[in-house]
């Protein structure tokens, strides 16, 4: 088995992959040592019927314990990616450094998804990113956005009355009162960006692929009227995609 842990801005993920099959996914808030070794004792004891776990590899787009790399790094083949690591695709970003990991993950996951076509990835979790990889595999860039919860936050933090209201499945056009405006305002407007930019590429790209990924996917992935592709563990798929890439070379 395989090990990919992605570390985002709020929570952390780990998937255990056999071959090309996510067979567990588990969601923390943090994670430790003793965390990880419980998981792995866990996963491994609960499908026996796979191989032992041999290779890992990290995400990270924030600091995580020096602890879990010396772990990883003494048991297994371990990779932590950046934008030196090897990857099936060309880094065409001015500024490969300072890309975002995960960002890095799902531009491989889609080219492998839709390979020879132009794709779209857009990431909707503390923040929207739109991430773009032409027919050729050449990651060219994309943009960066608030999330839904990140714009309620802003509303609250940076006003001297608007309330900090929680998310909702709809909003209508009209909000009736202070919290169903603010909900009109974030959440229709949120929709009406992400179709803008979707129109946009499509207007440029010819052959396009729209793939929806993140936590909040699957609010979007009912309302737009585009038609899209969603997967919700679009990272992790990168992530293993990437470490046999480089387990084979």
């Amino acid at each position: 088995m395989k090990l990919v842990i992605d570390i985002g801005n709020t929570r952390i993920k780990t998937g255990f992959f056999e071959s090309n099959k996510l067979v567990d996914m588990q969601t923390f808030g943090d994670l430790s040592v003793d965390s990880l070794n419980d998981l792995i004792r866990k996963v491994s004891e609960t499908y026996p019927q796979f191989s032992p776990l041999k290779q890992s590899i990290i995400s990270a787009v924030r600091t995580y314990s020096e602890d879990i790399k010396i772990l990883l790094r003494s048991r297994y083949h371990f990779i932590e990616l950046s934008h030196e690591t090897p990857l099936p695709i060309m880094l065409c970003y001015k500024t490969p450094e300072t890309l975002g990991k995960d960002r890095i993950a799902v531009a491989v996951a889609a080219v492998r998804t839709f390979p020879g076509y132009n794709v779209l990835i857009i990431d909707a979790g503390t923040c929207i990113t739109y991430d773009f990889v032409n027919k050729e595999n050449e990651y060219l860039g994309g943009g960066i956005s608030p999330g839904i919860m990140m714009r309620f936050k802003a509303l609250n933090t940076f006003t001297g009355k608007l309330p900090l209201v929680s998310q909702v499945d709809h909003a209508g056009l009209i909000g009736d009162n202070t919290e169903n405006s603010i909900r009109s305002g974030v959440l229709n407007g949120v929709k009406a960006e992400v179709n803008g930019i979707i129109e946009m590429y499509a207007a440029n790209y010819f052959d396009l692929k729209i793939i929806f990924t993140g936590g909040d996917a699957n609010y979007f992935d009912k309302s737009l009227k585009n038609n899209i592709f969603a997967n919700s563990n679009m990272v992790l798929e990168g992530l293993n995609m990437i470490l046999d890439y480089n387990v084979g070379t």
